[in-house]
């Protein structure tokens, strides 16, 4: 019917993997024409020659569902297709999807999804990654979600205690901090050690540029890791709605208050192509390169 070498053939004129080609042949009874329609007709071989493009734009979506808590970054790659409802249905079924399976990972989870997402690239006709995903499941407290500017920056939080109004008003402040603050942990005791050292490295290196005396160097590194606890960690930040107190005053008049024995579990906080490539735009280029 076909050989090795056709497979091969088929997967240099296509992109698409070795045996999605092998497939596509056996349907085809060996006809390369034939078997290069099928991928076609599949969104196969459109959405492997969109593979080698850079998707660096999108949205993250966030879920709440019962107790189960999720946060997914999808990319594209441009804006204009970020904002259709296309695209936007798409993500929040891979939304719903991880809320629904046991999902242990971004490559599993590409795996399972990975015929939608041919699907989807064919239909919308850009290239679409799943980047990254978290997924809480809370036992004993709530999950609160935010998504701001569209998209561009998406948080959940875990919060342990009875759920109330409060609770959930709490939680909500939580989402907007998190959002507006950007910290990397809940407490201090969480920073790795690695990370806090060279930090002090750092700090130390500074105060000795600035000509102070080695006598009080070290009070003042120790001055300004408190300083750098307050950007990083989510409980000694200032609160955003009241400058005047922390997060960690602000739980415990929120406890005191209404009665409540809440805590800060966790945190997610995906910012919409943090740390992607992005494609710069050559309009002369492009318009060339469909003339050719």
């Amino acid at each position: 019917m076909f050989t090795a070498s056709d497979v091969k053939e088929l997967r240099e004129k296509t992109g698409v993997g070795m045996m999605d080609c092998k497939k596509a042949l056996t349907e085809a009874d060996g006809d390369m024409e034939k078997a290069l329609e099928i991928l076609r007709v599949k969104g196969m071989a459109t959405a492997a020659k969109k593979s080698s493009r850079i998707a660096a734009e999108g949205v993250v979506a966030a879920l709440v569902k019962g107790n189960i808590g999720v946060l997914v970054e999808v990319n594209c790659e441009t804006d204009f297709v970020a904002k259709g409802d296309a695209y936007n249905s798409f993500v929040a079924n891979i939304a719903e999807y991880i809320a629904d399976n046991d999902v242990s990972d971004i490559d599993a989870l590409n795996v399972a999804k990975q015929a939608d997402v041919i699907e989807a690239t064919a239909k919308i006709g850009e290239k679409i990654s799943i980047r990254r995903f978290a997924k809480f499941v809370t036992e004993d407290g709530i999950i609160e979600s935010y998504v701001h500017l569209g998209g561009k920056v998406g948080v959940i939080v875990e919060v342990t205690g009875e759920d109330t109004p409060a609770s959930r008003a709490f939680a909500h402040d939580l989402t907007l901090q998190i959002a507006a603050a950007k910290p990397s942990y809940v407490f201090s005791s969480e920073v790795p050690t690695e990370e806090l050292e060279k930090e002090k490295e750092i700090l130390t290196a500074q105060a000795l540029n600035e000509g102070k005396p080695a006598a009080i160097i070290e009070k003042m590194v120790q001055g300004r890791i408190s300083k750098y606890y307050k950007d990083v960690c989510l409980m000694d930040q200032q609160f955003v709605k009241n400058p005047d107190i922390s997060i960690k005053q602000y739980l415990a008049s929120v406890n005191k208050d209404n009665g409540l024995n809440l805590a800060i579990k966790r945190f997610a906080c995906f910012e919409m192509g943090e740390g992607l490539e992005k494609k710069v735009d050559n309009f002369v280029d492009e318009v060339m390169s469909q003339i050719k």
